[in-house]
C-alpha cells in the first residue's frame, strides 16, 4: 500500500506584532525580520570567553573597536557594549571602571561607523548618562531598572531606548536560589516585568521606548531556561517587542553536552545549541537576537523568518 502523506495547514507558531521602537534620536521597526544585536564584551573574564579587555588600556580600546566595527561591518543591526561580567559569582564593577573601559570603544565605534546603533549593557545609570550624551541610543539594563535608583531618571530624561531585562537577584546569588517548577518560570518573570513595566512608566519612560527580555540565565538555573524559552510566547501578552539573549549560555552546554566530544572549547561546544535556540525563540515570538556570532545567528534568523512567513505571518 503507497504511503499517504497529509499537509497539516493548521502549524502555527507564536505571531510577532510589528512595533516602532524609539531611540534616542531614531526609531526601529520591530517585527518584519529578526533583528541582531552583537554582543562585544570589553571584560577580561567574559563568560563566554570572548571578552577582549587587557591590561594595558591602550590595546583593550584598539582591540573593542575592531571587534565592534567588525560586528557592524558583518551585518548587525545593534551593537551592545557591555565591561562588567556578569556571569555567576562575579565581582561587581565601579562605575568609574567600567567608563574607562567602555566610553572609548564608544567614542572610536562611532568615529568609525556613524551611522551604528549602539546600545550600552549597564546598570550603572552615570555611565548609562555619559554614554547616551557620547551618542549611545540604548540602554540594555540587566537590573530592569533595580541595582541603580537613578537609572530609571536617567533613562527617562536621556529619551533613549531601554532594554528592560527580567532577573532574579544579583549573580553573586544565584546559585543558592530554591528551584523552580517548570509552571512557576514564565508566571515569575511575567510578574517581574509587569512590575518593572510600571515603575519605568511611572518616571515617565514611554512605552514606545522599552523592549523587554526575560533574562535567560539571570537566576534561572538550568532548566529553568528550557521552560523560558517554551513559554516565551507568553510574554507577548504584556504588550511589547521580545529580545532574545541565550547565546553560548550555560543551559544550552548542558542540553548537549551527552551528545558531543570531549574537550572541545567552550565557545565551540554551544555554538550550534545557540542556533537551535534562536531558531525556537524566534518562532516562540522574539524580535531581536542578542549574540556572540552575527553570521550563524544572521543565518537562522533567515530560515526562521521564512517559515513565519511561510505560514501567513508578516513577522
Amino acid at each position: 500500500m503507497a504511503a499517504v502523506y497529509i499537509y497539516n495547514s493548521q502549524m502555527t507558531f507564536a505571531p510577532r506584532p510589528h512595533f516602532d521602537w524609539r531611540l534616542r534620536t531614531r526609531t526601529l521597526a520591530l517585527g518584519e525580520r529578526t533583528l541582531i544585536m552583537a554582543i562585544v564584551n570589553l571584560t577580561p573574564d567574559s563568560f563566554s570567553g570572548d571578552g577582549v579587555a587587557r591590561q594595558d588600556t591602550g590595546q583593550m580600546t584598539a582591540a573593542g573597536i575592531a571587534a565592534a566595527v567588525a560586528a557592524v561591518d558583518s551585518g548587525a543591526d545593534i551593537i551592545d557594549l557591555g565591561a562588567e561580567s556578569t556571569r555567576p559569582s562575579s565581582e561587581p564593577l565601579s562605575s568609574e571602571e567600567e567608563q574607562l573601559r567602555l566610553l572609548p570603544v564608544l567614542e572610536g565605534l562611532l568615529r568609525e561607523r556613524s551611522q551604528a546603533i549602539v546600545s550600552v549593557d549597564t546598570y550603572h545609570a552615570a555611565t548609562a548618562r555619559n554614554a547616551a550624551l557620547m551618542g549611545a541610543e540604548i540602554i540594555n539594563d540587566v537590573s530592569g531598572l533595580l541595582w541603580d535608583k537613578a537609572m530609571v531618571t536617567t533613562v527617562a530624561s536621556a529619551h533613549c531606548g531601554l532594554l528592560l531585562m527580567h532577573t532574579r537577584g544579583r549573580p553573586q546569588d544565584w546559585r543558592a536560589l530554591p528551584p523552580l517548577t517548570p509552571e512557576e518560570v514564565v508566571p515569575l518573570v511575567q510578574e517581574g516585568l509587569r512590575e518593572q513595566l510600571m515603575v519605568a512608566q511611572s518616571a515617565g519612560i514611554s512605552r514606545e521606548h522599552i523592549v523587554i527580555d526575560p533574562g535567560f540565565g539571570f537566576g534561572k538555573l538550568g532548566r529553568d531556561n528550557f521552560a523560558l524559552l517554551a513559554g516565551l510566547h507568553q510574554l507577548s501578552k504584556l504588550g511589547y517587542p521580545l529580545l532574545a539573549g541565550v547565546s553560548r549560555k550555560a543551559f544550552l552546554g548542558e542540553a548537549v553536552r551527552a551528545v558531543q566530544p570531549a574537550g572541545l572549547p567552550l565557545a565551540e561546544a554551544r555554538r550550534t545549541a545557540t542556533i537551535a535556540a534562536n531558531v525556537a525563540a524566534i518562532l516562540n515570538g522574539a524580535h531581536i537576537l542578542r549574540v556572540h556570532d552575527v553570521q550563524q545567528a544572521r543565518e537562522a534568523a533567515a530560515v526562521a523568518d521564512a517559515v513565519k512567513q511561510g505560514l501567513g505571518h508578516r513577522g
